[in-house]
């Protein structure tokens, strides 16, 4: 054989080789870690999510001055204090659970995504790192603590099972949500037919989900709006059940809906508002009408 063509023929091998060295394998993204928001109030914020929202306070390993309200093991509000350029917003950051935080940190970086240089270690053995989405939303990937014991017995409910924040340009987003990550379709829908304002994705390894909530002109979007848009979303088998049990002990708050009522998406649905606007929506696991506009194309997430 010609010593070029070997030459060649070696160095390709050798590329190969490295490349796949460098393109490590994405880790399973298990399902929503927490939703971090501001605070303006923190007595009254304590309030709202450990006496109406029934979660447990614990302290934050991620940020001194913050706190943890904790529905499970595994997942959890942030709040932290509000900074003084946060304007409208109240919304820190939304955080995934991954099998390895440091396999997804390598997995990003080799794709060519802005990494940290390591993940962090928390003082209950999580460790994390974050990053900016498309449009420079903060996104955190959590490796959970196996140790964490969480006693939550009032909690509305156990699970987060969606979050959602503003989103301008959908498909702008989708190259780091869909094509890096990896979510796949849930279901879309609007105030009518004709129109898509929110747009699911589960998560590729668990049945929780992102939810775009699409906004035109930004703008013009007031403190109490925006409000609306970013928010998390807690489990119910039945809302109304819920309702019932939290207006018979005093336990609605002083922003809520007035009653549950039936969503675009067929399910049930409650809104509920802590002290700084951030829409908590206890939201029924399954479906009980037809959803207008696009039919599931995943199943439900489960209690």
């Amino acid at each position: 054989m010609d010593s070029r063509i070997l030459a060649a023929a070696f160095l390709a091998a050798f590329t190969l080789s490295a490349f796949g060295q460098t393109a490590p394998d994405r880790p399973k993204i298990t399902g929503i870690s927490h939703l971090a928001v501001y605070t303006s109030n923190p007595a009254a914020t304590e309030h709202y999510y450990k006496d109406i929202i029934g979660a447990a306070k614990e302290p934050d390993p991620e940020n001194p001055q913050g706190v943890r309200y904790a529905v499970s093991a595994t997942q959890f509000i942030e709040v932290l204090p509000l900074p003084a350029e946060a304007g409208i917003n109240r919304l820190d950051h939304t955080a995934w659970n991954t099998t390895s935080a440091e396999e997804m940190r390598k997995y990003l970086a080799a794709k060519g995504w802005k990494t940290p240089a390591k993940v962090t270690k928390g003082s209950d053995g999580s460790k994390w790192f974050e990053v900016l989405d498309p449009e420079g939303n903060k996104v955190q990937f959590v490796q959970p603590s196996t140790t964490v014991k969480v006693d939550a017995p009032n909690a509305v409910g156990h699970h987060i099972m969606h979050v959602g924040f503003l989103v301008r340009d959908r498909a702008k987003e989708d190259t780091f949500y869909r094509d890096l990550l990896g979510f796949r379709p849930y279901w879309y829908g609007g105030m009518s037919d004709a129109r898509v304002d929110w747009v699911s994705q589960q998560t590729p390894d668990s049945h929780d989900w992102l939810e775009y909530m699409l906004v035109s002109d930004p703008d013009k979007v007031t403190q109490h709006t925006l409000g609306v848009l970013d928010h998390f979303s807690i489990g119910e088998v039945s809302v109304f059940d819920t309702f019932k049990v939290l207006e018979a002990s005093n336990r609605l708050g002083a922003n809520h809906d007035a009653a549950p009522k039936i969503g675009k998406d067929g399910k049930g649905q409650l809104n509920l508002y802590d002290p700084d606007g951030t829409r908590v929506e206890l939201m029924n696991f399954h479906a009980t009408e037809t959803p207008c506009c696009s039919s599931f194309t995943a199943d439900d997430p489960a209690e």
